[in-house]
């Protein structure tokens, strides 16, 4: 499905990068770009549930949230709004969900995928711990939660059959 709005509906933008790639800083460029709604899935789980102490609380508060937004940004969708996910894309599984809201709305999207290696990341998420930059910041990241979150990223594949638009974090300065 390409970009764009054909059907009268909105575009859902959603990301995909290991932790501290840029991801963040991505979503909010594109949804000041493309005018899209941002959800971030970060400060809804820091505003709902003061955060999540370990991998395991995260998947099951995710969880609340993403049951929770499906029906409303399909909704959105589909009066022709676009959407820009923080969040939904690191894993077959996610990308299956992501695709379930886009498609119930008849909505087009793109899966915007950065590549970036781990020691950049790492510098990346210890400048982000040190700053503590508002709309990025929602809690310190160690390098120990890096490594057990990246364990289950999934790059995505063509067979997935996604849009995806492809960003080099080393050469391509997302601020």
């Amino acid at each position: 499905m390409a970009s764009g709005s054909s059907r009268g509906s909105g575009v859902l933008y959603f990301l995909c990068g290991r932790a501290g790639a840029g991801k963040s800083t991505l979503a909010r460029k594109i949804s000041v770009d493309r005018q899209a709604i941002l959800f971030c899935e970060d400060q809804w789980l820091a505003r709902l549930f003061g955060g999540a102490s370990s991998l395991a609380e995260y998947v099951e508060r995710r969880g609340h949230i993403r049951r929770l937004l499906t029906e409303h940004v399909q909704a959105i969708l589909k009066a022709g709004h676009s959407v820009v996910f923080d969040f939904g894309g690191n894993t077959v599984r996610d990308r299956s969900w992501v695709r379930s809201v886009f498609e119930s709305a008849a909505a087009a999207h793109e899966l915007h995928y950065i590549v970036a290696d781990d020691t950049l990341c790492k510098k990346r998420i210890a400048e982000r711990n040190r700053t503590r930059p508002e709309g990025i910041y929602w809690g310190d990241v160690s390098e120990e939660l890096f490594d057990a979150v990246n364990v289950y990223f999934q790059p995505p594949a063509p067979e997935e059959g996604f849009l995806v638009v492809e960003h080099d974090a080393d050469r391509e300065p997302l601020d």
